[in-house]
């Protein structure tokens, strides 16, 4: 556990390119610890080991996107419903001048996962031997794979993460040999019955992510969480036509203003005379709406 303050960040929905971007700049260009959460537009990424024989499809003919990475492992998943949390941590080496134990970062990654499925309602989740990542494994069933674990270690700072199935597509697993895994398969919390929106998931997952790595304060803000158009401002919601924006039919305000009413204006001898030399012969109060041909 590290006594820096550990960053929080929700960042919405984001494309995998553009998190992938913001990880290395963290990593490589601060000493911060951050912790980066948000779910991509449907993308599938294949690691250094990746097989691309393990790519079934051309990504595109199911409306998604292909990205090669620079982490551990073989090709996944990444969409909507699905947290993808990336710690950006700096690690202490396991003697001086030694680099990170990677394996043992990749267990505590492991729990933290395990400890959030339980607080969730979904305890006995496992690990398998020789599998990287988080496996529901009851007995007489098949293991189910439901958090992918994929990292990188630069110059002692982590990169990438992990990719939580909450309430994802997981249609579009059938596209690829997921982590290269061919006798197993993947779940998710809803396919395991567990009913919790990714808002909760990921705020369960952040709370034990906190106590596994923030030894100080938690720094946490959040892009906005939008699930339904009256999550937005009046002013951004659209129009029932599709056209611009118009919060009258969706929000109609409580209240009418009263109409403003146009009061004498009482100008110095100074501001008299710059209106005479502009041929200005009245002055029109700045609360009175503009004629019409002075609208825009």
């Amino acid at each position: 556990m590290s006594s820096r303050p550990l960053h929080v960040r929700w960042l919405g929905r984001t494309k995998y390119r553009d998190a992938y971007a913001l990880q290395h700049a963290l990593a490589l260009r601060g000493t911060d610890d951050w912790l980066l959460c948000q779910e991509h537009e449907p993308t599938y990424t294949m690691g250094v080991r990746t097989d691309p024989a393990n790519v079934l499809v051309d990504p595109a003919t199911v409306g998604a996107e292909l990205v090669r990475a620079d982490r551990g492992g073989d090709v996944t998943f990444h969409g909507p419903g699905q947290l993808t949390a990336y710690p950006v941590l700096t690690l202490p080496g396991r003697g001086a001048g030694d680099k990170p134990d990677t394996p043992a970062y990749v267990r505590t990654v492991e729990q933290v996962v395990i400890d959030t499925l339980s607080d969730l309602g979904l305890p006995g989740a496992t690990r398998l031997d020789d599998y990287p990542g988080v496996w529901i494994a009851r007995p007489g069933q098949r293991p189910r794979k439901i958090a992918a674990i994929g990292v990188r270690m630069a110059h002692n700072r982590t990169l990438h993460g992990v990719a939580l199935n909450v309430c994802p597509d997981l249609g579009f697993f059938e596209h690829i040999v997921p982590c290269g895994i061919t006798e197993y398969g993947v779940t998710s919390l809803a396919a395991e019955g567990i009913d919790v929106g990714l808002e909760e998931a990921t705020d369960a997952f952040i709370a034990r992510a906190a106590q596994r790595w923030g030894g100080g304060p938690i720094d946490r803000s959040d892009v906005v969480w939008r699930h339904h158009v009256t999550d937005l401002a009046p002013f951004s919601r659209p129009a029932p036509d599709g056209g611009t924006a118009d919060p009258s039919p969706i929000d109609p305000p409580s209240t009418t203003l009263p109409p403003v009413i146009p009061s004498p204006v009482t100008l110095s001898p100074r501001r008299s005379k710059r209106l005479a030399d502009a041929g200005v012969s009245e002055a029109v109060p700045y609360r009175q709406r503009k004629p019409e041909w002075m609208r825009a």
